[in-house]
């Protein structure tokens, strides 16, 4: 990549002031070589935190083919996280493994059918949403990818419903919600504002609960009292 691609686009673009996305990925895509070079370029509008730490077990759930000669240096890494049981991607719209306990009604105030039907509303909405934003940054040229390939994102949308019910329904603090879940609290902050968002379009508002979480511990205790089993390597606040 660095001597057949990137030395070609540094040299087509030296000089040039890089002031906009567009001027970048034009840049790029305008790179070529006498011997046949062509290069296509797309802004990826995705928003990826940093920062962030990824853990042994998820690097050892990436979707890698190692090759035979030399595998630690040369393999694929699939486009989206696999089921590697089942060999298909990793659905947006059902919760992690981690945090599929916090879809009790006891804690949600959800029915399994209605939880699947915001949910099913809300990825509508979503991937509206995301089109819309996507072909606005390409000047609506054509997409050069097919839609839903690319870095699959830490939080699915059922984790971020999650989150924000637990937080509007339950008022439990967005850094509690950061440690189940495994990111920073800026981006529960984040995605707990883009849910409201599509939950605004979607005419649903979430009710305050008859609990009021102030810590990890607390949810906890909710949970135990109405029978839910907590996975044993949920850290707790303490």
């Amino acid at each position: 990549m660095e001597h057949r691609l990137f030395s070609h686009i540094t040299m087509n673009w030296r000089g040039r002031p890089l002031a906009s996305h567009e001027v970048i990925v034009q840049t790029i895509a305008a790179t070529t070589t006498r011997t046949g070079l062509r290069v296509r370029a797309e802004l990826d509008a995705g928003a990826y935190d940093t920062g962030v730490k990824v853990s042994d077990r998820q690097m050892e759930a990436l979707p890698l083919t190692r090759h035979d000669w030399h595998g630690d240096w040369n393999y694929t890494l699939h486009p989206q996280e696999y089921d590697q049981a089942a060999g298909v991607p990793d659905p947006f719209d059902q919760p992690g493994p981690d945090l599929a306990w916090l879809c009790h009604p006891a804690l949600t105030g959800l029915p399994p059918q209605d939880r699947d039907a915001l949910t099913a509303a809300l990825m509508t909405l979503h991937d509206q949403q995301r089109e819309t934003s996507l072909d606005r940054r390409r000047g609506h040229r054509p997409r050069l990818i097919a839609p839903g390939v690319g870095r699959r994102p830490v939080l699915t949308l059922a984790d971020r419903l999650l989150a924000t019910v637990l937080h509007q329904r339950l008022a439990l603090p967005q850094v509690a919600i950061a440690v189940l879940s495994g990111v920073r609290p800026e981006t529960v902050n984040k995605r707990i504002r883009d849910i409201s968002q599509l939950l605004e379009q979607a005419g649903y508002d979430i009710q305050p609960g008859p609990h009021r979480l102030a810590s990890l511990d607390d949810l906890h205790r909710l949970a135990i009292a109405a029978g839910i089993v907590i996975p044993p390597e949920i850290k707790t606040a303490s």
